[in-house]
Formats: C-alpha cells, sequence, structure tokens
C-alpha cells in the first residue's frame, strides 16, 4: 500500500503544496492524517480517483514511478458476451472509465479468463454458447477464490431469468437494452 506525500501530489500537478492541503481539507482528495505531527499521506489508488474525477490527465512523472503500483490498483471488468456487437457497445459505454476492460466471448472462455485474470467485475450474459450464464455465475459463487468477484448480468431474456441470476448469486441485472447512464452507475456502484 503506497503512499504519497502532499508535496509529491504538487511535483506531480504543478500546483503549490499549500493547493494540495485544500483539497484534503475540503475532502477533494482523501488525505490521512499521520499520529504526532499531523502530516497527511495519500494513497495512490485515491490520487487516481481524484484525478479521474477532476478530469486531470494522469501526469507522466506519476506514471513512469507508480507503474506497478498503478497495474495492481487499477480495477478490471471482465465482458463476456458471444455478440462481438455487444461487446464493441460495452467497451464503447465503459470506455470514460477508469477500469480495464477485457473480453471473453462464450462460458469457457470466460472461465479460463476469470481464474487467470481475477477481475473485480464480470457483465455476463445469460445466453452463451456451450456454459451459460447460470453456469458462469454457478461456477464463481462455488469458488472461495472468488468470493469477492462482483457479477453484473446483462441479458435480453425475461424478467423471470433476470430474478434467478440474482438468485443464483448475481449481484445486479440489467435487462438488454440497456441505457447507458444507468450501466455506468450499476457498474461504479459495484466497484465502489
Amino acid at each position: 500500500m503506497k503512499t504519497l506525500k502532499p508535496s509529491d501530489i504538487a511535483q506531480y500537478c504543478d500546483v503549490h503544496q499549500r493547493t494540495v492541503s485544500r483539497w484534503i481539507a475540503n475532502g477533494q482528495l482523501k488525505g490521512h492524517k499521520l499520529p504526532g505531527r499531523g502530516n497527511y499521506r495519500v494513497l495512490v489508488e485515491d490520487f487516481i480517483n481524484f484525478l479521474h474525477q477532476q478530469k486531470m490527465p494522469m501526469p507522466e512523472a506519476f506514471l513512469a514511478s507508480n507503474n506497478k503500483e498503478l497495474s495492481a490498483a487499477k480495477k478490471s471488468i471482465l465482458i463476456i458476451d458471444d455478440e462481438l456487437s455487444m461487446r464493441n457497445a460495452l467497451k464503447r459505454a465503459l470506455q470514460s472509465t477508469p477500469y480495464t476492460i477485457l473480453f471473453a466471448q462464450d462460458g469457457f472462455q470466460a472461465g479460463v479468463k476469470i481464474i487467470a485474470e481475477k477481475p473485480d467485475l464480470i457483465l455476463l450474459d445469460l445466453s452463451l454458447p456451450g456454459l451459460d450464464g447460470f453456469e458462469v455465475i454457478q461456477f464463481i459463487r462455488q469458488r472461495s477464490d472468488l468470493a469477492t468477484l462482483k457479477i453484473l448480468v446483462l441479458s435480453g431474456l425475461s424478467s423471470t431469468e433476470l430474478v434467478e441470476s440474482i438468485r443464483l448469486g448475481a449481484d445486479d441485472a440489467i435487462a438488454k437494452p440497456f441505457d447507458n447512464k444507468d450501466l455506468l452507475n450499476r457498474v461504479n456502484m459495484l466497484l465502489s
């Protein structure tokens, strides 16, 4: 768990250190007060979230010195859908987010990617060739090492099937066609 000093953040953002202190005092940037002298430290992940919320570019110097932490801190979403057009539509809907986007086109490929990549969230279609979405949910929920994996079902099936997916262990379900804003809200809620 790497932290940054306000002076580091000031240097990365090309602002005065008092500006960073104001960001922390106003609650815009999450800072943790150290016991004793009262100095602040900011988690790398909190700094990344701050940059994203403020729509600020990632400073080159920060990227260069924190490459390893960035890849570990960045959350990932695995899109599991057999239709290329739907995978592309979801990719476009999520392109403004800070998440890494991964893809699988069937249940078997999804199982392999889930084990290898350990995504934080999957967007799952229920109608898949081979292993269907219901079987993918059951596979995930039977494994203790995947207990924290969030599942958002996106399906054109009836509301009965959507309810069944939640009963089996999905965290949320949206009927296709869906509203992009609603999708983004649910994704951000599940990953917060």
